[in-house]
């Protein structure tokens, strides 16, 4: 089955910007695909040029086996990271002007209580709190029924119940068929929906797997951080690898069953600790490994 969206070695600059250098990939029917990268990698520019709002300079892009200028717009929707509808109408209001755009949408009131707005429906959006915001938002995305679905930064400003919410509406979305691209800064959100990530870094793509794949692969040891002020010369002799941090010691390589046996070697050195935080990799460490200090800065936010 060919591919729903395709890009084969895509290019493109602005001036002397390279936004996409030689970047190629693939996302199949239903599959939830997590684009994750600092700012300026390409993200934008690749939803752009994936939706047909902008040309590749060279290069190939498909979507549902199409060029993306052709393809009917009642089969794809885009929320962006930056929208604005108008203010003075309620929440009903904007998802019944944009049902009016396709020629089949859904019923505005099922969209409004799948994205957790029915009892706030017919509030000012000016009015609303800036999560349910975006929920409404979410569902102007949603009332075509489209069979692929661009959503940036979905969960913007939404309270981690909220965000929840729109996590397993969105794994329902999939499980039913559509494909969603996904750009998330959020590292849990990208391992919770993604069924594959894309570490994007430069306009390329650094790597590509399922984020159990990728911490297998790039994740390194679990470890158990020791809030102390000895130093690691104090673990010397033992059968440890223990190196300084900001924190404190890190001891490398410890799984749950051996914690108990690496508390005991920090008594029988004498070593004071303050606290113990045992954890293990995650696909934050995957990416501050893979795309090194452009993706430590995005990480503590911004785009």
């Amino acid at each position: 089955m060919e591919p729903v969206l395709v890009a084969e070695d895509v290019h493109r600059s602005y001036g002397d910007t390279t936004a996409l250098d030689g970047l190629s990939l693939s996302v199949a029917a239903g599959e939830v695909f997590a684009l994750i990268g600092p700012n300026g990698a390409g993200k934008t520019t690749l939803v752009r040029a994936l939706t047909g709002t902008t040309t590749p300079d060279s290069g190939r892009v498909s979507a549902l086996g199409s060029a993306p200028d052709d393809v009917d717009r009642n089969r794809i929707a885009l929320l962006p990271q930056a929208f604005s509808p108008p203010e003075r109408l309620t929440g009903r209001e904007l998802l019944d002007y944009y049902a009016g755009l396709y020629d089949d949408p859904r019923p505005v009131d099922e969209v409004l209580a799948e994205v957790g707005m029915a009892g706030d429906a017919d509030s000012w959006y000016e009015t609303l709190s800036g999560g349910q915001q975006r929920r409404i938002c979410v569902g102007t995305a949603l009332v075509n029924d489209p069979d692929v679905l661009f959503l940036d930064e979905p969960t913007t400003g939404i309270d981690p119940a909220g965000r929840r919410d729109l996590w397993a509406l969105i794994a329902d979305l999939a499980a039913g068929g559509t494909t969603v691209f996904l750009t998330t800064h959020d590292m849990a959100e990208a391992e919770e929906l993604g069924d594959r990530v894309g570490l994007l870094a430069a306009g390329r793509l650094v790597e590509v797997g399922s984020p159990g794949a990728l911490v297998a692969d790039h994740g390194g040891e679990s470890r158990l951080v020791v809030e102390t002020d000895a130093g690691a010369d104090a673990m010397a002799g033992r059968d440890y690898r223990v190196s300084e941090s900001g924190r404190g010691l890190t001891i490398h390589g410890i799984d749950p069953e051996g914690i108990g046996g690496a508390v005991a070697a920090l008594e029988d050195a004498g070593i004071e600790y303050e606290s113990l935080t045992w954890s293990q990799p995650s696909l934050e460490d995957v990416y501050l490994e893979l795309a090194g200090d452009r993706a430590e800065d995005a990480l503590g936010g911004g785009r």
